[in-house]
């Protein structure tokens, strides 16, 4: 099964921490997206507040859904730590869509 790594530049630099952070593989689209944090691409904390970290989780993992060439509203939901607050951010990016097809756990420090 050919695979294509994807590092988008939104996102920080994994490779020399030994990963991708997205992989498509061939055949039925099947990608595979590394847990996002808070981090932005300088590997700095984005936000103080849970929700506003929370908020960057979500960013990071759009991009990366949007770097492999979906979207959000196309399956991939994030579930974050908090539920009342990942609940109101899941419903900022993909509105009344609440199915998990896909999951990524984001934790937020």
């Amino acid at each position: 099964m050919p695979k294509q790594h994807v590092n988008p530049l939104s996102l920080f630099p994994s490779i020399e921490h030994g990963f991708s952070q997205v992989v498509v593989a061939g055949g039925a689209k099947t990608v595979f997206i590394s847990g996002q944090t808070a981090w932005d691409v300088n590997k700095k904390i984005v936000g103080r507040t849970l929700g506003e970290q929370a908020r960057q989780a979500l960013r990071n993992v759009k991009a990366a859904v949007e770097a492999a060439g979906g979207t959000l509203s196309s399956g991939a939901i994030a579930s974050l730590v908090s539920w009342p607050t990942a609940l109101e951010i899941r419903l900022e990016h993909v509105g009344d869509k609440l199915q998990a097809v896909e999951s990524s756990l984001c934790p937020v420090l």
